[in-house]
């Protein structure tokens, strides 16, 4: 494969730069997946796509590549169709509440898929904030599919299903900035396109590929503004939250303007510790939940299948969770 080919298409920098085929973007993603790219090369195709960005015939062929080489995982034998969170960023100034989103989940029955990094990189991952919780992740494929059928709530690391993403995101700690592997793994879904997929993005610009690369595909997913990138909604104020059912968008709940009414009750801190503690502590409904993370939490029971009824799904993630306002 020529890669100095690919590198005159992508590499002339912003203004000069040309998008890929989604054939070729296929192709290249494959070699790079499958460890047959030189050093040299690796990192400069990583770093001349991040300064491009990716079109929209690039992230399907990189997509596509990646999809042929994901180890995929049995649906769990009843309940409501997974839910599949990807969590790579972690919380730096604000609690990590992935796990809140998750662990309610659960307790309505609906399986979860949480799949990420072992590493945080300075900040605390989802993975941490699990620990503290009791929960770890596993190790292997048979581990989670078990442990969806059983507890209805699994953490996979990242090179468990796919060891060609994991090392390419594993890059960013040589060449210090994310690269495409960053949004690749907010798309995937280990269950062949049948379970719902929870999608944060953190540029305007991202988000209009993303959401055209869900229109083109007719996969089915909760699209969103994250926090500090993690797949949760601010708590302190709402995100849009949009669905994409057979690839057509639906805003499920518009995003929040003006003043902030409420501020609400968060930790203190955003350590692993102290944010495991409180998320009990709002499982327990001995802390009023945040009107945005229940907001969210009733998209999640409507797209999963758990109510195929909008507003039920409001009233239920309500008063479920004590927050009758959200209703």
């Amino acid at each position: 494969m020529n890669y100095a080919a690919y590198l005159k298409e992508v590499g002339r920098g912003p203004q000069g730069s040309r998008p890929l085929s989604q054939e070729d973007a296929q192709q290249l993603m494959g070699a790079m997946l499958d460890g047959g790219v030189p050093d040299l090369e690796f990192g400069a195709l990583l770093i001349a796509l991040r300064m491009k960005g990716e079109s929209l015939d690039e992230l399907l062929g990189f997509y596509q590549a990646v999809d042929a080489r994901l180890y995929k995982l049995a649906l769990p034998p009843s309940g409501p169709r997974p839910v599949v969170i990807p969590t790579y960023n972690g919380a730096r100034r604000h609690p990590n509440l992935t796990p809140l989103i998750a662990l309610w989940l659960r307790q309505f029955g609906v399986p979860v898929l949480l799949h990420g990094e072992m590493e945080g990189h300075g900040r605390v991952g989802t993975v941490h904030v699990l620990r503290e919780l009791g929960i770890f992740p596993c190790t292997t494929l048979a581990q989670a599919e078990q442990r969806l059928a059983d507890e209805r709530l699994a953490f996979v690391p990242t090179s468990v299903f796919s060891p060609g993403l994991a090392a390419q995101l594993s890059a960013r700690n040589r060449l210090g900035v994310r690269n495409s592997a960053h949004t690749l793994v907010k798309l995937i879904d280990p269950f062949n396109g049948l379970g719902l997929r929870l999608v944060s993005v953190s540029h305007p610009e991202y988000h209009s590929v993303v959401s055209a690369f869900f229109v083109a595909t007719g996969f089915d997913a909760l699209l969103m503004r994250g926090t500090e990138g993690e797949p949760y909604a601010n708590p302190k104020r709402r995100p849009e939250l949009l669905y994409f059912e057979g690839g057509e968008p639906r805003v499920l709940f518009e995003a929040e303007s003006g003043p902030i009414k409420n501020l609400p009750a968060l930790p203190d801190t955003c350590d692993a510790a102290s944010t495991a503690q409180w998320i009990k502590r709002v499982l327990a409904r001995e802390v009023s939940a945040p009107l945005p993370l229940v907001n969210q939490l009733a998209c999640c029971l409507y797209a999963s299948g758990y109510s195929q009824d909008f507003n039920q799904a409001k009233a239920i993630a309500a008063v479920e969770t004590g927050s009758l306002a959200a209703a």
